[in-house]
């Protein structure tokens, strides 16, 4: 037994050592292939360093260059996969943990709320413990060696450990904060992209105290050149943790302005995010496409909400974009299509109660949806599918508002119909239904861009048949309402031609009395004259009988003389 012990003792070491040697390989070649940044060179160095892995689970070196790499290629689901105890929503991992140490098993774990040094208490490696600093060449030739004192040399140790606590954490804040912004989960990624940044300026600032007097750069590593990541980033993350701060600030003042009942600037600010310039990821857009599709149901522009809606679900099936298309199209009386979303929403909910977790990997947040109230939501789910049944059942099922599909009031005239359909036209052509995804990016790659683009445009298409259908029935209601109002012209100008026909005989008749009352009044008149003038000539007649009876007398007259 004591002569077989030693042997062990060999064996174990030689194990280790053959262990060390085939990861040391395996990093060589895989920095080496991550250096041609190609795509198939990164996948084989992603290969070699799970191999490294295998082997050495907590090395260091082995997670960042894995990391990076898986960043490179653009697998951010895998970078969330792989750190997910790091997420600030994740609550499984309990805060922060999975860090990773060196080979010998030292760990460092800086959790998404907790930034301590929390591997001071740690063992230092023994390839990390340079206490010294290797010497300088002079102009002359010869090596200058320094002297520390006891305390200068306490200093630099705890300089070392801060440093060592902080590099190893700093990068998986960087790249999990990256992976976070391109899977739309802007929140986290705002809070993790600080956060790296707050770590870089602390180790910066610890790294400075262990710098000689006369030295203010970067540290070198053991090649004497400073050590650089192995990927530079396209955008930096200050730059980028400005685009999500926007992104947010935007994303607020519209959830904001919903909340304070202004849906048309509610509708501004989410059409300033949708339409960034910067890529927006899939599931964040979706988000915002049903934030606006309430303002817009809001403002009683309900085509244009089911239409952002029919784009959410074809670019995220998620159960809020499922259930505002739902309610939107019961508002307009479409209800088969309503009772088809409804279904489909009640198979995903007997989903999360058979799986007993929501949708999707556990590290994405739910803000909508919470476990416990799948429940009730099931049973009254169910009560509405039962009662949407009996209204089809009844014949509702056709009784579709196409007024407020297209936004126009009932009696509306034919000019502010024609406009609205116009516009809506214009806006809603299933040709033009796809290019909001060339502005979006997605993570996920087994998803075909091609199945989201047809998709789309297959909703699109049964929203504008729709919307013609809508079209034609309001423009034949109108048709109508513009015939009968032909038809009353018609039959109010023929009342108004009678009406003025007997007008006019009426004024005949009148004009007709007035002359024959006119007419008697001169014959009356000329009667009354000749009553006169032969009432005169017997006048005169009988005066010259008169005078000629007193021709035949003589009148006495009397004369008498005037006195003066």
């Amino acid at each position: 037994m004591a002569a077989s012990s030693p042997c062990l003792a060999t064996e174990r070491k030689h194990w280790w050592l053959i262990n060390r040697k085939v990861v040391d390989k395996n990093l060589r070649e895989a920095r080496a292939l991550i250096t041609t940044q190609e795509q198939s060179n990164v996948s084989t160095a992603v290969g070699l360093l799970d191999a490294a892995l295998a082997l050495s689970p907590r090395l260091e070196a082995a997670l960042e260059l894995k990391a990076r790499s898986l960043l490179f290629l653009r697998r951010f689901r895998e970078v969330a996969d792989m750190l997910q105890d790091y997420i600030p929503s994740y609550k499984g991992g309990g805060g922060g943990g999975g860090g990773g140490g060196g080979d010998d098993g030292s760990t460092s774990s800086l959790g998404a709320g907790d930034h301590s040094l929390t591997a001071s208490s740690a063992p230092l490696p023994r390839e990390r413990a340079n206490l010294l600093s290797p010497g300088r060449e002079r102009s002359d030739g010869d090596r200058s060696f320094r002297c520390f004192s006891v305390s200068d040399l306490k200093r630099r140790l705890l300089a070392g450990l801060s440093r060592s606590s902080y590099r190893e954490g700093e990068w998986r804040y960087l790249v999990l904060g990256h992976a976070c912004c391109h899977l739309g989960m802007m929140e986290d990624a705002m809070v993790l992209l600080q956060t790296s940044r707050r770590l870089a300026s602390a180790a910066s600032r610890r790294e400075s105290v262990c710098w000689s007097d006369d030295s203010f750069g970067p540290s070198a590593g053991e090649d004497g050149c400073s050590a650089a990541p192995p990927f530079s980033d396209s955008e930096s993350a200050s730059q980028l943790l400005a685009h999500v701060k926007l992104i947010l600030r935007r994303r607020a003042a519209a959830v904001a302005a919903l909340d304070a009942s202004l849906p048309a600037e509610a509708v501004r600010h989410f059409t300033k995010v949708l339409d960034t310039r910067r890529g927006l990821p899939g599931s964040f857009a979706a988000g915002c496409l049903v934030g606006r599709a309430a303002a817009y149901r809001a403002t009683g522009r309900l085509a244009d909400a089911i239409a952002d809606c029919n784009r959410a679900l074809a670019v995220d099936p998620s159960i809020p974009a499922l259930r505002a298309r739902a309610d939107l199209l019961e508002a307009v009386g479409a209800l088969p299509d309503c009772l088809h979303d409804l279904e489909h929403l009640k198979l995903l909910y007997d989903a999360i109660l058979r799986d007993r977790k929501l949708p999707g990997p556990p590290w994405r947040p739910h803000h909508d949806i919470r476990y416990g109230d799948i429940p009730a939501n099931l049973h009254t789910l169910a009560a509405r599918i039962q009662k949407l049944r009996g209204r089809i059942a009844a014949g509702e099922g056709n009784n579709v508002d196409y007024y407020s599909l297209i936004g126009v009031p009932k009696g509306c005239r034919r000019p502010e119909l024609e406009r609205a359909h116009l516009l809506l036209t214009l806006k809603h052509k299933p040709e033009k239904a796809v290019g909001f995804v060339d502005r979006l990016e997605f993570a996920d790659d087994h998803r075909d861009l091609d199945a989201i683009r047809d998709q789309a445009r297959m909703s699109a298409s049964i929203l504008y048949r729709m919307m013609q259908k809508g079209y034609a029935s309001i423009m034949a209601a109108v048709m109508e309402a513009e015939a009968t109002e032909k038809q009353r012209a018609k039959v109010a100008a023929a009342n108004a031609a009678i009406q003025a026909s007997t007008v006019k005989t009426a004024e005949k008749v009148n004009a007709a009395r007035k002359e024959s009352v006119l007419g008697s009044d001169k014959a009356a008149v000329a009667a009354s004259a000749a009553a006169a003038a032969m009432l005169q000539s017997v006048f005169c007649r009988d005066m010259a009988v008169v005078g000629s009876m007193l021709s035949h007398r003589a009148m006495p007259v009397k004369y008498e003389a005037l006195s003066c």
